[in-house]
């Protein structure tokens, strides 16, 4: 797969799907995953709508570049959050949400792409955003999925979805893959499939395990702060999707997020977890479909 000079500090990973002469969608992922959790298949049958399908690994995840020489105490971070000091928490990450932002819009840049379709899942759904909000004339749509706004009373987990975030997963394989199964807390209760986060947990163990990035994408995402404001005055067409039985971001963060931006529409999907069951593609490309013509 290809790599792409997003800046000149961060080289992204990246591969696309169709015809580039399409309209380009700019596929964001989530917190810690690779951007194989954009299924191939998921990929391919967007592009077969016509679209020009781009999905990328975020900074420190993946295949693109890695913050080695920022290493990030979890506890001392955490702590300094709760006490308030956010200007001394700052300064313990390398990165912000927006820099993540800017990664995409640099990738679009070295793709000779200049307006895209974006699509964020999760954290990617708040790095979508954030492009659109900094960038608006670069974003044609956004499409904010299983994601929120920022706003600490919208989109909180459960207590269990929270404890398995929190947990730290085995280093070796087998354990690693193993402990895939502790997402079925978030999952989709009718289609999650234990077999289906194994399988995905190899592909990610084997193609790129990188623990060290997940502090701090997680540092990124808690310091993004609330994007409530700049959502309200946000111009670019919004469509939200999110799944009823979301445990890891409530539905309340896409209702809050529709709610907010001018004349967002909004998908509230019975049956979807924080996941993308294959079972609901069809629903979910549809949408896509129609929302980026």
């Amino acid at each position: 797969m290809p790599i792409a000079e997003a800046s000149p500090e961060v080289s992204i990973e990246y591969e696309t799907f169709g015809d580039p002469s399409d309209p380009a969608v700019l596929l964001v992922m989530g917190f810690s995953a690779q951007m194989i959790a954009w299924h191939e298949d998921f990929c391919r049958a967007l592009a077969e709508r016509g679209r020009y399908v781009i999905r990328y690994d975020n900074r420190d995840c993946g295949l693109s570049t890695k913050f080695d020489d920022h290493p990030v105490d979890m506890g001392r971070f955490i702590s300094t959050v709760s006490s308030g000091d956010i200007s001394s928490a700052l300064a313990m990450v390398p990165y912000t949400l927006q820099d993540m932002a800017d990664d995409g819009l640099g990738l679009l840049t070295a793709l000779g792409i200049e307006r895209a379709h974006v699509v964020g899942s999760s954290m990617g759904g708040m790095i979508a955003q954030t492009m659109a909000i900094h960038q608006p004339a670069r974003v044609l749509t956004l499409t904010s999925m299983m994601s929120s706004t920022g706003e600490p009373d919208y989109g909180r987990p459960s207590a269990e979805a929270q404890a398995v975030l929190s947990s730290p997963k085995p280093p070796d394989r087998e354990g690693y893959i193993a402990a895939a199964e502790r997402e079925l807390v978030w999952a989709s209760k009718r289609f999650g499939s234990p077999a289906l986060l194994r399988e995905l947990a190899a592909e990610s163990y084997d193609r790129a395990y990188y623990p060290a990035g997940v502090g701090r994408q997680l540092g990124a995402m808690i310091l993004g702060g609330s994007r409530a404001d700049a959502l309200r005055k946000l111009p670019v067409p919004t469509l939200v999707i999110h799944g009823l039985d979301d445990t890891l971001i409530d539905p309340s963060g896409g209702k809050r997020t529709a709610d907010l931006v001018p004349g967002a529409k909004l998908l509230l999907l019975p049956g979807m977890g924080h996941d993308r069951p294959r079972e609901l593609w069809l629903e979910i490309i549809d949408a896509l479909d129609a929302h980026t013509r």
